[in-house]
């Protein structure tokens, strides 16, 4: 399912919703823009929620602008660590509700 010539379908599902896809890429870009928190820094947290929601478009696209935004590899190879430790954490937290004794319903 995962081809990134996909992305060149943008336009069509633009079309068949402007207004929804227009607040979608301004708020993609505020969210991106630079603020308190740097460039180079979101593209690293983007690629790291790219790596734990496994999504490869974003990681594509967040891997060339982190790059163009000066991260280096070193960091990029932090970020997937982190990624997998969360991914991790959250497996075993989740674990948790299947395990130990039951609460009562109510």
């Amino acid at each position: 399912m995962y081809d990134i010539a996909n992305l060149s379908n943008l336009p069509h599902l633009r079309n068949l919703s402007p207004a929804t896809m227009a607040a979608f890429e301004n708020f993609d870009r505020a969210a991106m823009a630079p603020g308190v928190i740097p460039r180079r820094y979101k593209e690293l947290i983007a690629l790291g929620v790219a790596l734990a929601t496994q999504c490869p478009y974003s990681l594509e696209v967040h891997r060339t602008n982190a790059e163009n935004a000066g991260v280096t590899e070193a960091e990029i190879a932090e970020v997937v660590y982190i990624a997998a430790a969360m991914r991790a954490t959250a497996a075993i937290a989740h674990g948790t509700h299947l395990v130990g004794p039951r609460k009562a319903k109510k």
